[in-house]
């Protein structure tokens, strides 16, 4: 039933991928802006299975390429376009609350995103930072979508906000990818002994946030 948790068919999953810059990029860009739309799969999923793909085109001989002439990704290349991808997934969600959240506040959906709890963790956290606190909600994975969404509704201007987000994605975005791309063999090396349960609880995370997003709140409408 869950044959796809089989470390072996990730492997080669992303192993299709590795010798598949253009599809690489170009998912990496769709999947993040999807994100910011609610599709539910985990920003820091994304970025670290781009860096294991990098990480494998940097390995021909251990992960050998379907034809002498194909093409790796670029492990430089996919940690400029993840970064492109999150800053402006993050701006989508920025114009989303500055031109429809008033409306969108009405929905049930954005009700439960936008609960009174975190609304009230937003406002305490803006009113002590400014637009700062932009910069803030990249590193809180929980009250990053809503806190985005908010800063638009706040009336941070849209060029403090690339700037600061930017700045703050800057520091996280790139350097996981290009850290997983570069020293994957250690990491694998590390998790051998449990590459069973790191792959598995991966699809279960995704399992989870699939579970949370479509049955239960489809339950609960």
């Amino acid at each position: 039933m869950f044959e796809f948790l089989d470390p072996v068919a990730i492997e080669q999953f992303f192993l299709g991928y590795a010798y598949s810059p253009m599809h690489v990029y170009i998912g990496v860009v769709v999947f993040m802006c999807l994100s910011s739309l609610g599709f539910p799969l985990p920003e820091e999923v994304i970025l670290v299975s781009a860096g294991f793909i990098a990480f494998m085109a940097l390995h021909p001989n251990e992960y050998p390429p379907p034809t002498p002439d194909s093409v790796g990704v670029n492990y430089i290349t996919l940690a400029i376009v993840c970064f492109l991808a999150v800053v402006v997934s993050d701006f989508i969600i920025y114009l989303t609350g500055k031109y429809f959240g008033v409306k969108l506040l009405e929905t049930r959906f954005f009700k439960k995103i936008l609960s009174e709890k975190n609304m009230a963790k937003i406002n305490s956290w803006y009113g002590k930072w400014g637009a700062y606190v932009c910069g803030i909600f990249r590193f809180t994975p929980g009250i990053r979508f809503p806190g985005h969404m908010s800063c638009g509704m706040m009336g941070v201007k849209w060029w403090k906000f690339i700037l600061v987000d930017g700045a703050a994605a800057l520091i996280s975005v790139p350097t996981q990818v290009i850290f997983v791309a570069l020293y994957g063999k250690e990491i694998l090396a590390k998790i051998k002994p449990y590459k069973m349960v790191f792959f598995s609880i991966i699809g279960l995370v995704i399992i989870y946030y699939l579970f949370k997003h479509f049955f239960l709140r489809k339950k609960e409408a």
